[in-house]
């Protein structure tokens, strides 16, 4: 679900939360639980939402983020009942420039939708099974040969997350702009010991998006930037959404701002290499993708029915509201679909209520907490308390969330 910094470890809260996006802690008993089937989006109106909720909006998303200490926030909302798309504060602290909302922003996390959904194609294609041993496809898996396809994609293999390894910290904070590898990020992983055996229990970690990017070439015979970008962004013409296999982040985009540092100060992380998230942390995309990423994703639109209804069987954990589960890289928050992202410098939420066929899109420049709740987390909860007050985006962090490692880690993958 809406995971926290990906960078996280076990004192600084965020970092290796971002790449991870759920919302759930280890459990030892998860149960399944069937969501709704896949719905078919209408026609948006193209009309501007209601002067009145729009203030609403506008005073509810001010006040969180003077309460929280947020510099800057996008947020995009589409639906029936008209649209809604603003930014708000600053992009750069130093200068004083506005948040525009035609930034790109680092997703974090959310990249584990687009992995886990190249996972799930090959599934329709017939060369991937769910229930497949990830042994079938990369060796030296520790208990591989247990471990399934599904297991990966819903947070239940037990594999311990590599972001939250004191190893993979400290060369991460030794050097924020440093690359790493696939390879050196299993290795973190693989030297640390299980949670939980295979399929009995629920810890989000992004070792398992790792491997499971690594299904996706060894299938494909393509890189996994080049996969999602012809079988996933082509398609739906995402063409402002990439896989950087640098630091490269197009303009215009906000400065980013952290406290997942070395020595707790406030840091600008704009620049730092996100390949420590890899398949589950990341990509960088828009609003206006996002908001073509967000139906697609929660309706199944590049699966096929059957492979969508799957995706969408979560399992809950102790800790968080009964009307919150993971499925197969996504989560489901009282009825809203998709997945939340977060590393050093930035948070994402991208969902979509099927009930009410709206989008929610919120992006913001910080992925420092308040209170122990993440800022998109926050915005997310204010303003579904608006738009659909019966469904409220809400992630009681009793526990790290989805896409958030705990402790100070790197917060790459929520």
């Amino acid at each position: 679900m809406a995971p926290q910094s990906v960078m996280k470890t076990h004192r600084r809260r965020g970092l290796f939360a971002a790449a991870a996006v759920t919302l759930l802690v280890a459990v030892a008993g998860c149960s399944d639980n069937s969501t709704t089937e896949p719905a078919t989006t209408t026609a948006e109106s193209t009309a501007a939402m209601n002067p009145a909720v729009a203030q609403r909006l506008d005073s509810a998303i001010q006040a969180t983020m003077a309460e929280a200490s947020v510099p800057g926030v996008i947020v995009g909302v589409w639906g029936p009942d008209g649209n809604y798309v603003k930014a708000f504060g600053v992009a750069d602290k130093a200068t004083g420039a506005p948040m525009q909302t035609d930034f790109y922003t680092r997703i974090g996390s959310l990249t584990k939708t687009f992995t886990v959904t190249g996972v799930l194609q090959l599934v329709d294609e017939g060369k991937v099974g769910l229930d497949d041993p990830i042994s079938k496809y990369i060796p030296g898996v520790p208990a591989g040969d247990q471990i399934t396809i599904r297991q990966l994609a819903r947070m239940q293999s037990g594999l311990a997350n590599y972001t939250a390894s004191e190893e993979f910290q400290k060369a991460f904070f030794a050097n924020p702009r440093a690359p790493f590898t696939p390879q050196q990020l299993l290795g973190y992983a693989f030297a640390m010991p299980a949670s939980f055996p295979p399929g009995q229990g629920f810890q989000y970690s992004n070792t398992n998006t790792t491997l499971l990017g690594l299904v996706v070439e060894q299938v494909s015979g393509m890189s996994l930037p080049d996969y999602i970008s012809q079988k996933i962004l082509a398609p739906l013409k995402m063409d402002q959404t990439n896989f950087p296999t640098t630091n490269a982040f197009p303009a215009p985009h906000a400065q980013g701002y952290t406290v997942q540092t070395a020595d707790g100060k406030e840091a600008t992380a704009t620049d730092w290499d996100p390949s420590w998230g890899w398949a589950a942390g990341a990509m960088i995309s828009t609003l206006d993708d996002l908001h073509t990423w967000g139906p697609a994703l929660a309706t199944g639109t590049l699966l096929t029915p059957e492979t969508q209804k799957q995706r969408l069987e979560t399992v809950n954990a102790p800790g968080y509201p009964p009307n919150v589960g993971y499925g197969l890289g996504l989560f489901n928050a009282a009825g809203w679909i998709g997945h939340n992202g977060s590393l050093p410098g930035y948070q994402t939420v991208t969902v979509y209520l099927p009930e009410k066929q709206t989008t929610l899109v919120i992006m913001t420049n910080t992925d420092t907490a308040y209170e122990g709740s993440e800022p998109s987390t926050l915005l997310g909860t204010a303003i579904t308390e608006i738009i659909s007050p019966d469904h409220v985006y809400r992630l009681t962090e009793t526990a790290p969330t989805p896409g958030e490692s705990p402790a100070p880690t790197p917060s790459a993958t929520r």
